[in-house]
């Protein structure tokens, strides 16, 4: 995989990460020239796995990115990884609008699963316009926009995320190719124009409910979210019903 800042020094361990990017200094990568540090390494045990969760700086937009990893994937090719964007709303309060805490939740429980495995969780609330005008658009939802012309009649573009951070981040965890978890044929280009070897894409869909089902058509129609609803109820990859464990 190309590197942002020449090849990295090997280290053993995560936790070395932070000691080889202490004076972490590069020309950065992508047109707006994004230079990432290892910021901290710790253990995180969760009800999906046993993780190590890594933070990173950056000097792009100060916000504090995290990865999620299983395993050892220092080094490592096709590894799973999930690059999945903040949602206050889905991940922490459970709203039903969207399909965000299940697609969180399903990737940590499959990357758990797995021999390594990783998940970016990237703070991009709102495809990147932020917490309060995300909830400026529900309102205009809630009027009959879909989500596409509620960003754009608040002034943003469909969606607004970038993923030079994140492709930085992959690079900086020394993950040699990934096998991408998503729907969004986007991510996929982005990551591979950034330098990232996607080796593959897992789909990764969620049966839809009542209060979400305009919402994913949304973007199968005018996302091109590679998700079908016609003339079947969900997919294959769609069977599998969503179980946490230890919930019931």
């Amino acid at each position: 995989m190309a590197q942002p800042c020449g090849k990295f020094p090997r280290v053993d361990t995560l936790e070395e990460l932070v000691e080889r990017d202490r004076e972490h200094d590069c020309d950065g990568l992508g047109p707006h020239h994004i230079c990432v540090k290892v910021a901290a390494v710790a253990r995180l045990p969760s009800r999906f796995g046993v993780f190590h969760i890594v933070a990173f700086w950056n000097n792009r937009d100060g916000k504090e990115h995290i990865a999620m990893v299983h395993g050892d994937v220092m080094g490592a090719e096709n590894v799973p990884t999930r690059l999945h964007s903040e949602c206050l709303t889905g991940d922490v309060m459970g709203s039903l609008r969207c399909d965000c805490r299940d697609q969180l939740e399903v990737a940590m429980q499959k990357i758990g699963a797995h021999e390594r495995g990783v998940v970016l969780y990237m703070r991009q609330e709102g495809r990147g316009i932020g917490l309060i005008n995300k909830v400026r658009a529900y309102a205009l939802q809630d009027q009959g926009l879909d989500t596409v012309d509620a960003n754009v009649a608040l002034g943003f573009k469909d969606d607004e995320r970038d993923y030079e951070v994140a492709g930085h981040m992959v690079a900086s965890l020394n993950v040699g190719s990934i096998r991408l978890m998503t729907n969004n044929p986007k991510k996929v280009d982005a990551l591979t124009q950034l330098g990232v070897k996607v080796s593959d894409r897992i789909p990764h869909v969620i049966p839809a409910n009542e209060w979400n089902r305009f919402y994913l058509e949304t973007k199968a129609s005018r996302s091109g979210h590679q998700i079908s609803f016609d003339g079947e109820t969900h997919r294959s990859e769609q069977n599998d019903p969503v179980i946490i464990e230890g919930q019931g």
